[in-house]
């Protein structure tokens, strides 16, 4: 574990249709002082957003459809702006295909403030996540 707890409470939607993925985010931000929510699925998130509140989500991108975490997104921020949403994703290393969140235009048409490929290292999460939360 690594040395780090987030300051502020933190309640965290992670969806992920990998259930090893979902286990290893519980644990490890769990071990780091933050409320993780998981769902395996866009409509179990879609229905958990409807439903509770949360500080941020972390998403993956192909779930039930290629796009799904895209769909997600869109759908985060359209209800809720200023939701911090991390993209994590192994979309690159399957498809060849990059994406990025570093410029405004590309937050904008992505509709995340980071994206993470798979697999990232613990301390990286938990940094994004913190200056996320400033």
């Amino acid at each position: 574990m690594i040395d780090f707890k987030i300051k502020l409470p933190c309640r965290i939607l992670v969806i992920d249709d990998d259930p090893d993925f979902l286990a290893q985010m519980k644990m490890q931000l769990g071990d780091n002082g933050i409320d993780v929510i998981t769902a395996d699925s866009s409509a179990e998130a879609g229905r958990l957003l409807a439903e509770e509140t949360f500080d941020m989500a972390i998403v993956d991108i192909m779930m039930e459809e290629e796009d799904s975490g895209f769909a997600l997104c869109y759908q985060i921020k359209k209800h809720n702006p200023d939701m911090p949403v991390i993209i994590a994703t192994s979309v690159a290393s399957k498809t060849g295909i990059v994406f990025d969140a570093i410029t405004a235009e590309e937050r904008k048409w992505i509709k995340a403030d980071v994206i993470l490929d798979k697999p990232f290292r613990e301390e990286q999460l938990l940094r994004e996540i913190e200056r996320l939360r400033r």
